[in-house]
């Protein structure tokens, strides 16, 4: 069951406290409690916080804000760059297995040959193509070009027919009758005859390449129960989220392979490789891009904007695009040079919004006039005559190809789609399919494994390959919090302590949550930050238990000098109606159930309560006149909360209680779960993150009776000496044997 943007699904609250609770401890001033626990906010009234606004989707605005330094550039194209590596599952990158080219059936033309390609890019998985070259040899190196072709129908195979290129001519956007029906063989042949050698390459489901079918590829609308399951997935499943596997991420790792591919053939100049595509091929260009140092040209068109940021399925992928896009991806290129096009489409404001932030930050680097923009908001969507020829000037002048401007396209045959077809009987079609698709993922499950067995080596290689990809899976980590305020709106005198609530405020993003802080009157520097499904309310007993108040174990704590927190993360507590919990999170409203329409512009909700749990350690640690010593508790099924965050606070958190209860994301079955993260399974799922943040002092409970093994490795490899001790006890008694081992008492 789906539900609209900004709603969620709720139920009542199993655990309610009831609306009011009557607070006596000790002796102390009575005190009405909600079921939100003390409140912040007046009964009814919502935080202040962007999150609660609706969610961002592919057609919205992505401006992109050159940074003020190239220092400070550096440090964001590496983030980004990451991210997208992550994003689209090529963190580690996959094995570079030999290709095993196939080239065939060569074709004379005049002035250039066309031959047929494929070649393994993952084992049984092949990349289909035309490769383009010279007739005439020439006297030294020659440049490559890799051309990604976008969503014309039947791609490679494309033809638009008389009368559609008869328009064309009309209007101006074509030259010819017969070689402009086809835009695509018309580019590829014209660099052909300028001396380049060109490899025009198939997306996933056109074309050649059928193995993953266009349905899927390009039409996947409504989630395949039959390929959501534990083990084999399949394409767009929440599994398959959970470890990064996209149509995209596979249709990148195939442009990073022709890219080997053209590298490897003898007589390409390896330090003139050029990329350019349109439409989904320039969103090809521009990941490629930005991903590989190698090219050293780039022309990307009709896809750079700060507006719609890609439609299909095989140009989105979950994490992609959060707190980024296409413009600041284009940028990522610089100081290379990069020509771009603009139509009477998304990118028709290129101009004025994207262009000239774009000519900022080349300016930065050094490189203003290395980057250009042929405006053509009088065409629609296209890579016409016009837009080709500002490409072929480009090339020519960047290449230094010597030819004499302006470059005039002439004429060609055109081939049919049976001469450009790469498989026929002695070339037979490879199969496909639900079990291709499933034995395919399977293998890049596998091969990921691998590499990241391998990055458990050494601590530096476990940092950067874990560590950084837990980094982008979670979206923030401690340094990236930000500036946080506490505004108090209330404090009460309980005898031996003070309980203050208030709301922890991230000012430079737009995010508050409600907190409490029960503060002993002779304090220990020791703050326990403790979560609870239940939020701040976690703190607090029931109705009817202990007369009411706080819970005897977190008063054992307060009564042994610790300051304890709670705190409503997003859509706990306060920031829901009394007696309801969310049980599914939102989606955008694009109704196909692909998961990266959504999570690919916005952070899950798990990710979420994470950066709310960074936000209060910030705080923590800030409002301490002497560095505190902050231990987080995670009990009840807040521990995959407190293990991602420790994994985003490292080295800030002295002590963690950690319940995993077994929770692993690769389990979840709903992408509207609250527990479902993108990513969250590849990098050793939660004991991966609990691995990257081991605090020096861990009890771990949920985990049976053995320390996951990559837990073990990450306290070997730790510098410092690491404790973890395992707590078998579950339910209260876990909660009294946590607070034993805080405190210092041996555990039973």
């Amino acid at each position: 069951m789906t539900l609209p943007a900004t709603t969620f699904k709720t139920s009542s609250h199993s655990t309610a406290l009831g609306l009011c609770v009557l607070l006596a401890v000790a002796g102390a001033t009575a005190l009405r409690l909600s079921a939100a626990g003390p409140r912040a906010l007046p009964l009814g009234q919502l935080p202040n916080d962007t999150r609660l606004q609706p969610l961002k989707d592919l057609d919205g605005y992505f401006p992109f804000r050159p940074p003020a330094s190239a220092a400070d550039w550096e440090r964001r194209a590496e983030r980004v760059r990451r991210q997208m590596a992550v994003a689209l599952g090529l963190w580690p990158m996959p094995s570079r297995l030999p290709l095993q080219p196939v080239i065939h059936g060569r074709i004379e033309r005049d002035g250039y040959t066309v031959e047929k390609v494929y070649f393994e890019s993952l084992p049984g998985f092949y990349v289909t193509g035309s490769l383009y070259r010279p007739a005439e040899p020439g006297s030294g190196p020659r440049p490559g070009v890799l051309c990604p072709h976008g969503h014309w129908s039947n791609g490679r195979f494309h033809d638009a027919g008389v009368e559609a290129v008869r328009r064309e001519i009309v209007e101006g956007a074509e030259r010819f009758e017969e070689g402009g029906r086809s835009p695509l063989q018309a580019r590829c042949v014209q660099l052909a005859r300028m001396g380049c050698v060109v490899f025009h390459y198939d997306m996933l489901g056109y074309a050649d390449s059928g193995q993953i079918p266009s349905a899927i590829a390009h039409g996947f609308a409504k989630q395949r129960p039959e390929m959501n399951q534990a083990e084999d997935w399949g394409l767009f499943s929440p599994q398959a989220e959970a470890h990064y596997q996209s149509v995209m991420g596979l249709q990148t790792w195939n442009s990073l392979r022709a890219l080997d591919f053209l590298l490897e053939l003898p007589g390409v100049d390896p330090k003139r490789i050029a990329v350019t595509g349109a439409s989904g091929g320039g969103t090809q260009t521009f990941v490629l891009c930005a991903l590989d140092p190698r090219p050293a040209l780039a022309f990307p068109a009709v896809m750079v904007s700060t507006a719609m940021q890609g439609g299909c399925t095989c140009e989105n992928a979950c994490g992609l695009r959060v707190d980024t896009g296409n413009v600041e991806f284009a940028a990522l290129f610089a100081p290379k040079p990069q020509g771009l096009t603009s139509a009477n489409d998304w990118t028709k404001e290129m101009a004025t919004q994207g262009y000239p932030e774009l000519q900022a930050l080349y300016a930065l680097v050094g490189s203003r006039d290395r980057v250009m923009l042929k405006r053509g908001e009088h065409f629609g969507h296209n890579y016409n005559y016009v837009s080709r020829a500002a490409m072929y000037a480009w090339v020519n002048r960047q290449f230094q190809l010597g030819l004499k401007e302006p470059i005039v396209e002439a004429d060609y045959r055109r081939l049919s789609q049976a001469e450009l077809s790469v498989w026929d009987d002695q070339h037979p079609r490879p199969p496909g399919g639900p079990e291709f698709e499933r034995k395919l993922l399977s293998w890049w499950t596998a091969d990921s494994a691998r590499h990241l067995a391998e990055a458990q080596a050494a601590r530096a290689s476990f940092e950067r390959v874990y560590g950084g990809g837990i980094d982008i899976v979670l979206g923030r980590n401690l340094a990236e919090v930000g500036e946080v305020t506490w505004d108090e709106r209330h404090q009460d005198d309980l005898g031996t302590f003070q309980m203050k609530v208030g709301l922890v405020r991230n000012t430079g993003r737009g995010e508050e949550v409600p907190v409490v802080v029960l503060e002993p009157r002779s304090g220990r520097g020791e703050t326990a930050i403790w979560l609870d499904p239940a939020g701040k309310a976690g703190l607090f007993a029931a109705a009817g238990e202990s007369a009411g108040g706080v819970k005897p174990e977190v008063r054992r704590l307060i009564e042994a000098g610790w300051t304890v927190v709670g705190v409503d993360l997003l859509f706990q507590g306060e920031f829901l109606a009394e007696g309801e919990a969310v049980t599914q999170t939102r989606r955008v409203k694009n109704p196909r159930e692909a998961a990266a329409y959504t999570f690919g512009y916005n952070h899950s909700l798990f990710a979420q309560r994470v950066h709310d749990v960074l936000a209060v350690i910030q705080h923590v640690r800030t409002r301490a006149v002497q560095a505190p010593k902050v231990s987080l508790v995670g009990l009840g099924g807040a521990g995959p909360w407190a293990a991602a965050a420790c994994a985003q606070a490292r080295g800030a958190i002295e002590r963690a209680v950690i319940d995993t209860a077994g929770f692993r994301f690769g389990r979840v079955r709903e992408l509207q779960s609250p527990d479902f993260l993108p990513g969250g399974a590849k990098y050793g799922d939660l004991p991966g993150m609990i691995a990257v943040g081991l605090p020096r002092r861990l009890a771990l409970a949920g985990e049976g009776d053995q320390v996951p093994r990559l837990i073990g490795r990450a306290a070997e490899l730790s510098p410092e000496p690491c404790a973890v001790k395992l707590l078998g006890e579950t339910g209260t008694a876990l909660v009294a044997a946590a607070v034993n081992w805080l405190v210092g008492d041996p555990v039973p």
